[in-house]
């Protein structure tokens, strides 16, 4: 999409958001800070929870609300993470640091910062899951340091990856999938806030497009509006009925195939980040499309990767680490 995704323009504030226990739960957090974990499937909407809580907590949001993202540090070199604009400049001159000290430094300079406004600062850790016991006992360390000055938020799909410490020290927040009849009121308030013409079973067919998946319901709202000018019935069914990433896969098996794992990995970052596709659905496709290109040893071996990858991603690992091995393998 070449405009601005609505999930992003459209970003509910903490009273617009349709679960009301997440909605109280957050509320609570605005008079009273504390730390929090905020977990439940993807496309829940837990990070826009924790951003409206930003917005409803901060009057300089954009200089008191911290949005760490774990696959920015564990799924990328650490000359990668060195090179990062928001983090060189805590680790200039720290070359020989390993990957759990680096992600400790930015962590704790981030927190030890003075709030702009207000006496305490919000720092979201978001896709938790993929955090590894040993970065938390150093997360564990940080926050009790800086208790008094920052908020942490833990944004996670499974909560019991946290090792005790940390759980004990977090408020926590569960969030369901939003129920059809949410999902569709979320995108009536967005179809009408964008003046696009709509009827009850265009929405109705886009909220079942979004399987539970509010983000996925939305950006598929978006694609028929772009499209088709509109999210009725048919205009959705035109826009969305065929709607795919057979293409896309293809092309990113094409780039693994090559041994250019950073254009397969880019391939794999526009379905899973761009389009909002599950990691399961992916490796799906990978697998219908894969049956059209290999055979044999090299599609039995396929197979047996897809299985390992499948059990990591149910395990709550993160989808991108476990697919761009995935891809990294195909390259070999």
């Amino acid at each position: 999409m070449e405009s601005p995704l609505w999930t992003e323009r459209h970003a509910p504030s903490l009273s617009e958001l349709p679960q009301p226990g997440p909605r109280d739960g957050l509320g609570r957090a605005v008079e009273e800070p504390m730390n929090l974990v905020v977990y439940g499937p993807a496309g829940a909407g837990k990070t826009a929870a924790v951003r409206a809580l930003a917005e409803a907590t901060h009057d300089d949001p954009d200089n008191d609300f911290v949005e760490l993202n774990v696959a920015d540090f564990f799924d990328r070199t650490k000359k990668e993470i060195r090179n990062d604009p928001r983090f060189s400049q805590f680790l200039e001159g720290r070359s020989r640091l390993s990957k759990r000290d680096m992600i400790s430094r930015v962590l704790t300079e981030q927190a030890s910062y003075q709030p702009v406004s207000g006496s305490f600062r919000t720092v979201l850790l978001d896709n938790a899951e993929a955090i590894r016991e040993d970065f938390q006992q150093a997360l564990r360390r940080v926050m009790e340091r800086h208790y008094e000055a920052t908020q942490f938020v833990i944004a996670t799909r499974q909560p019991s990856k946290l090792i005790p410490p940390i759980e004990s020290r977090c408020f926590p927040v569960p969030m369901r999938a939003p129920t059809h009849e949410e999902t569709v009121g979320v995108l009536e308030t967005v179809v009408d806030r964008e003046d696009v013409e709509y009827d009850d079973d265009g929405l109705e067919y886009v909220a079942g497009y979004g399987d539970g998946d509010l983000r996925r319901a939305i950006l598929g709202a978006q694609t028929a509006a772009e499209g088709e000018g509109a999210v009725t019935m048919d205009a959705a069914y035109e826009a969305l009925g065929d709607v795919g990433m057979t293409d896309d896969v293809a092309a990113m098996l094409s780039a693994a195939d090559a041994g250019e794992f950073a254009d397969a990995r880019s391939d794999l970052d526009d379905l899973l980040y761009d389009e909002g596709f599950e990691g399961e659905a992916v490796l799906r496709e990978l697998l219908e499309t894969a049956r059209g290109r290999y055979d044999g040893d090299e599609l039995a071996r396929l197979y047996e990767l897809a299985g390992e990858v499948d059990l990591e991603m149910a395990e709550g690992n993160t989808d991108r680490v476990h697919l761009g091995r995935l891809l990294a393998e195909l390259g070999r």
